[in-house]
């Protein structure tokens, strides 16, 4: 039926055959591995930015109250913030958070933990750190010291844009407006 000769042919045929198909095997092993670290990598990086953005939406500071201290000269001179985390958010420390202060003097940015009157724990916070939704702590801002370049005290009418930024890059803003009339025997007003 075969002759001799066509018998070592197709033997070659055959190891050929087999050799193109253990190539392509090869080729599609190292494809799949190069796409499942790509895929790895792709996961992990997706992950972290993830996390990155929902840090920078809910680590947030969410302001109690804001007072001000009245001076015998019928102005402002500190801005007092009752200040919690926001619902959401994880732990805010304060000593990384910065303000910023835009108003008709000017602009001005401070880094909380360099403030001359500093963080006052009200309720629960310790070392300047918010861990609960119902630490409380008072961050005073003397708008008349160095830190607060360029600004003096705030005179009646005055407004203020104060905007907390933490350490995550989420920001609480507050529109400051001094009252238009202080009297002398106040100590404290609500802005």
């Amino acid at each position: 039926m075969f002759d001799e000769t066509t018998n070592g042919d197709r033997g070659q045929v055959g190891i050929g055959t087999l050799i193109v198909f253990i190539a392509m095997v090869l080729v599609a092993a190292i494809a799949a591995g190069v796409l499942i670290n790509t895929a790895g990598f792709l996961q992990t990086q997706a992950e972290a930015t993830g996390q990155e953005s929902t840090s920078q939406v809910s680590d947030r500071i969410q302001l109690v109250s804001q007072s001000g201290n009245v001076t015998g000269a019928q102005t402002v001179d500190q801005l007092q913030f009752v200040v919690a985390k926001a619902p959401g958010s994880g732990y805010i420390d304060l000593n990384q958070t910065t303000i910023e202060v835009i108003g008709s003097q000017g602009q001005a940015t401070v880094q909380v933990a360099n403030l001359v009157t500093d963080v006052e724990n009200i309720l629960g916070a310790e070392n300047d750190v918010l861990t609960d939704s119902s630490d409380r702590a008072l961050v005073t801002v003397d708008v008349t010291s160095a830190d607060v370049e360029g600004y003096s005290a705030l005179d009646e009418g005055e407004r203020l844009a104060v905007t907390f930024t933490t350490a995550s890059g989420a920001t609480t803003t507050a529109e400051i407006r001094v009252p238009t009339t202080l009297t002398q025997d106040q100590t404290s007003v609500r802005l």
